[in-house]
């Protein structure tokens, strides 16, 4: 009898081809979000600079005693480099857009009062509070950017517009508190800020989503009495150093604050749930580098605007409204550099090359300074919109690389470590590179010259004030050109310092991703962004 044959097992279809999920690309939406967060962080970034031009007037009609008048102009800018640690962990913590939220009306209180302040103490306070709103705010938009875009890509874009805002908003600070000081009264810098935060309280609602970390961990109240200790007493003494010279007082303030900074980085090595979790610096190639890189970036922009500044004034003899209006002059080349290095990477360029590039950019900013004599305004523009140039590249591609390598609901934390170090670098740029020039000065200036002309070109000058015409032309002469000497040896050591940090770039970075999930917090796309109550209808499509 005839057996049928074993019937064949039906065939298996093949298995599903897997692929890892695209990031969401951002829409409409997401780019009306990102010009709403522009405008906190210009009015912050604006804030550190806009009493240039104000403190005359502020001294008539408040007459504040001298240690009253640098605590009226320094304090904003200590609170807001001591707490930006805090405030961006307290951030991933609460939520971001309710930091921002919260920071924006504290900021735009503040500004009120300080408009309106009938005497020092009352403006110093204000002042401070300004400080404290600009510390939540800062650390907000740039988490925000990292929450809203989460396409590479667009990040990158992103990232370059913030860091672009970021750079000009300091030139525009000074320009505008003169122009408004000319026309108005002082308390009129403080009230521009009111329609921008007013705004930003009722479009933020609408455009930005929540976004926070699921899982925080208990807040570490230690910490913060500890990065204020580090942070504070260094920025301190690094600000007064370039203008009264390597005191005691001032080196025992630094010496202090990084004792403290020693406590501070075993305290988060330490706790449960650190400010800054030091897995940051272990779970992704480039973090590290980049904090620490984007310090030296801004080393070389403040170091720079330390004697551009006055070069202009003293040098050049300008007023203190035509320096600042020649000085956005260079502002202008800075919207191209960040778009131009972001298209270099997306074509396949090593970053690791790009940041080098930036920092060669920005050498051959601080060359022209090099070649700049007594009389060549030009020349200085042209080395400080080069240095610009160069720095905005650097500063763009290491933020898009530290943000990248971050995990999203670190986003707070990675975001206030690297603008503590920008204050950082910016403090150390101006203390360095200016006692390097105030050697110069006074070993080129003549030996008879007076005490108070030997210590800065603003003495010689107000010296020369009170000297017969042919004296005074020889002294303020001696003055500009050992000034203009000073600024050529700065210039040396910063070249030679980007030049340095353009190798380690070259090496550090090279083989950086430009996004990949970060491993300590697994490797989970990033996920939409929620409120604690959940969706909150943002569409990451756009409309």
């Amino acid at each position: 009898m005839p057996t049928n044959p074993p019937s064949s097992p039906p065939p298996q279809s093949p298995p599903p081809l897997t692929s890892a999920p695209v990031p969401a690309r951002a829409g409409r939406k997401e780019w009306t979000a990102l010009a709403v967060l522009m405008l906190p962080l210009l009015l912050v970034s604006m804030d550190v600079s806009v009493l240039y031009f104000a403190v005359p007037a502020i001294n008539a009609d408040l007459e504040p005693t001298g240690t009253q008048q640098l605590w009226i102009f320094d304090v904003y800018a200590f609170v807001l480099a001591g707490l930006l640690m805090t405030m961006g962990s307290l951030g991933d913590r609460v939520g971001r857009r309710k930091l921002l939220l919260c920071g924006a009306a504290a900021f735009g209180a503040a500004s009120l009062t300080a408009a309106y302040a009938d005497s020092a103490e009352l403006l110093i306070a204000a002042r401070a509070v300004l400080g404290i709103g600009g510390a939540t705010l800062m650390p907000s938009t740039l988490a925000l950017v990292r929450t809203l875009f989460r396409d590479p890509g667009q990040r990158a874009q992103a990232i370059g517009i913030w860091s672009g805002v970021l750079v000009a908003g300091v030139a525009l600070g000074s320009v505008l508190s003169g122009v408004l000081v000319e026309f108005f009264w002082w308390g009129s810098v403080f009230l521009v800020n009111l329609p921008a935060m007013a705004l930003l309280l009722v479009l933020a609602p609408v455009l930005i989503p929540e976004s926070r970390d699921p899982h925080p961990g208990r807040f570490d109240l230690l910490s913060v009495p500890l990065s204020l200790a580090a942070v504070l007493p260094v920025v301190y003494g690094l600000k007064e150093i370039p203008s009264e010279g390597p005191h005691q007082e001032y080196v025992v303030s630094i010496a202090v604050g990084l004792v403290f900074a020693a406590l501070f980085v075993r305290r988060q090595r330490t706790a449960a749930s650190p400010l800054i979790s030091p897995a940051l610096f272990r779970g992704a190639r480039g973090f590290g580098p980049a904090v620490l890189l984007n310090l030296i970036s801004s080393f070389a922009m403040m170091g720079s605007a330390y004697y551009t500044t006055q070069y202009l004034q003293s040098v050049l003899g300008k007023s203190a409204l035509e320096a600042a209006l020649w000085a956005l002059l260079p502002s202008v080349l800075i919207g191209c550099a960040a778009p131009v290095a972001t298209a270099l990477v997306g074509r396949g360029v090593d970053r690791a090359y790009v940041v080098a590039g930036g920092f060669a950019v920005a050498a051959c900013g601080y060359g022209l300074l090099f070649l700049a004599d007594t009389d060549a305004m030009w020349t200085v523009l042209a080395g400080a919109g080069v240095l610009a140039c160069g720095a905005v590249v650097v500063g763009s591609q290491l933020t898009d690389l530290a943000l990248g390598a971050a995990p999203a609901e670190k986003a707070g934390a990675a975001s206030s470590l690297l603008e503590t170090g920008q204050e950082f670098g910016g403090a150390l740029g101006m203390a360095l590179l200016g006692s390097v020039g105030t050697a110069v000065y006074r070993g080129e200036m003549p030996a008879g010259a007076p005490d108070e002309a030997r210590e800065t070109l603003g003495g010689a000058v107000a010296v020369a004030a009170h000297l017969p015409s042919p004296a005074a032309e020889a002294l303020v002469a001696a003055a500009r050109s050992s000034f203009t000497s000073g600024m050529h040896m700065a210039a040396v050591v910063g070249a030679g310092v980007l030049l340095a940090a353009a190798g380690v770039a070259a090496v550090a970075l090279r083989g950086a991703p430009r996004s990949r999930p970060f491993p300590n917090w697994g490797s989970a796309p990033d996920p939409a962004p929620q409120t604690p109550e959940g969706l909150d209808g943002f569409s990451p499509s756009g409309v």
